[in-house]
């Protein structure tokens, strides 16, 4: 079989790495040198925690199989089983750790309630002062400015497997088959279109209007800690973005303790993970009405700036860079990507949201088996 796949960030390039697992030939077509949207500006967590029970929390399980798999073979993608810890202050936000920890699938996730020592024990960098900490050992990290670059150089490797940079594709010809604006047709057996949150074009003249929204975030990098961080690191205000915490607990803190201002206008939370040069990249916020502002604003880097170092109980290494990225998410957000048939023999798969990383190996597996590959 030959699968056309286009769109060459995670999500692409993963379907592209189920195609060739599974002995079929691949052209894999991307309209820039290489992915440059929300499948590097992420943190490159495999953030298990938070996922919604069921279906939502079944993929992210299977993915996190899929990428220790995948770690092992192209150790370049930088997987680490690194776990993630979420300190929390206060009752209010001790009861919605507790509520997690007595989920019924909370020992799938490797949820534990740990005391200041314990956490400080798995992760020495938290210095700062908090009552407690939520430890979840299924989440880890790869690297996600290297991660397609290393997984191109193993597809390369097969033989089976042909890249095709600076090259946007402009219509869907007939059956299978697409035209780039070079004017050249690639004819396969089937087409996945993978692209991500460009969803105006090409993809609205194939699918029309689809149930997917573009969410925009901030983002920053600093220079190496000179320390490990030896887990991902979350705080409390995670607990109010993901549907993992959802709990009378949660309620009571929406209830009786309010977000920062600045957290709360731009939908924040804190997630960190350290880089393998030492550095924190570090995030995020989230904005979602049209048309989004070309700016990065400086309040919500203070705000995160200053709940790091509560954390860490130190000055905060320079900021090395920021960033604003943008991504596709299905507005039915209990929804784990869509994927539909847009003409015979052409799918597109778009709208993982800020599940993209974490979720993109059991996504390319799920579209595999249904199409039959």
């Amino acid at each position: 079989m030959k699968v056309i796949v286009v769109g060459a960030g995670v999500v692409g390039t993963m379907h592209a790495w189920q195609a060739v697992e599974r002995g079929h030939e691949v052209v894999h077509i991307e309209r820039e040198a290489e992915a440059r949207g929300a499948s590097l500006r992420n943190f490159g967590q495999i953030w298990v925690s938070g996922r919604a029970g069921g279906e939502e929390l079944d993929t992210a399980l299977r993915a996190r199989e899929l990428w220790e798999d995948i770690g092992a073979r192209v150790p370049a993608v930088g997987f680490r089983a690194i776990g993630s810890l979420t300190p929390v202050r206060g009752e209010l936000e001790r009861a919605v750790a507790e509520a997690a920890v007595a989920r019924p699938d909370a020992a799938a996730r490797g949820y534990e309630l740990l005391t200041p020592a314990e956490a400080r024990a798995v992760n020495p960098a938290l210095r700062g002062t908090f009552d407690a900490a939520l430890w979840c050992g299924r989440d880890a990290a790869v690297e996600p400015r290297t991660a397609q670059l290393a997984l191109r150089e193993a597809l390369l490797a097969t033989g089976r497997y042909t890249f095709l940079p600076h090259r946007e594709v402009r219509e869907v010809v007939g059956e299978n088959a697409v035209r780039d604006d070079h004017g050249d047709t690639h004819t396969g057996d089937v087409v996945v279109l993978c692209t991500g949150a460009w969803l105006s074009g090409l993809v609205r003249e194939v699918a029309g209007a689809i149930p997917v929204r573009r969410v925009r975030l901030q983002m920053m990098q600093t220079d190496p800690l000179g320390e490990p961080l030896t887990t991902s690191v979350a705080d409390a205000d995670s607990f109010r973005y993901y549907p993992a915490y959802a709990s009378k607990a949660l309620d009571a803190l929406n209830a009786g303790q309010a977000q920062d201002p600045t957290a709360a206008a731009h939908r924040m939370q804190l997630l960190m993970v350290q880089r393998l040069d030492g550095g924190l990249t570090i995030g995020d916020t989230h904005e979602y009405e049209h048309p989004f502002a070309f700016d990065t604003l400086e309040d919500p880097y203070e705000h995160l700036t200053r709940v790091v170092e509560s954390l860490l109980g130190r000055p905060l290494p320079r900021v090395r860079r920021r960033w604003a990225g943008v991504y596709a998410q299905c507005t039915d957000t209990t929804r784990v990507v869509h994927r539909q048939r847009v003409r015979d023999g052409v799918w597109l798969v778009t709208g993982p949201g800020g599940r993209g990383m974490t979720c993109s190996p059991a996504v390319a597996e799920t579209t595999a088996n249904e199409l039959g590959w």
